[in-house]
């Protein structure tokens, strides 16, 4: 699933968003949680999972968890680490601290969140 944007690490320089490691196998968030923050891959592999099915992996430089920072609402899948993993945290004031930095993140949030609604109506 190489269609996804990727992300440059170099835009969390500027703002101090934690590092957090999961180890293979270990839940970062389950469905429902209530989500407040996005996070970014930056080494390993997380498996975003609905209903036991692997909807998406993503590798480093990718973002997950990006819809509930957006609209504040509960996650929409439960994302996995499958292998150890690093990523970073970033809560909603970071988020739109790099919006206002760095106009293009957000438009590469929206084109990512695009090819996953394209990718989900062709399953449908």
């Amino acid at each position: 699933m190489g269609d996804e944007a990727s992300f440059d690490f170099s835009v969390l320089e500027r703002v101090d968003a934690p590092f957090r490691h999961f180890d293979a196998g270990q839940k970062i968030f389950l469905e429902e949680d209530a989500g407040d923050a996005m996070y970014m891959v930056r080494s390993g592999r997380v498996d975003l999972i609905t209903y036991g099915i692997v909807l998406e992996n993503v590798r480093p430089g990718g973002i997950f968890g990006e819809m509930a920072l957006i609209d504040d609402g509960p996650r929409s899948a439960a994302a996995m680490a499958s292998e150890p993993t690093e990523v970073v945290a970033i809560d909603k004031p970071t988020f739109l601290a790099i919006v206002r930095d760095d106009p293009q993140f957000a438009l590469k949030v929206m084109e990512l969140l695009a090819v996953r609604l394209r990718r989900m109506n062709k399953q449908v």
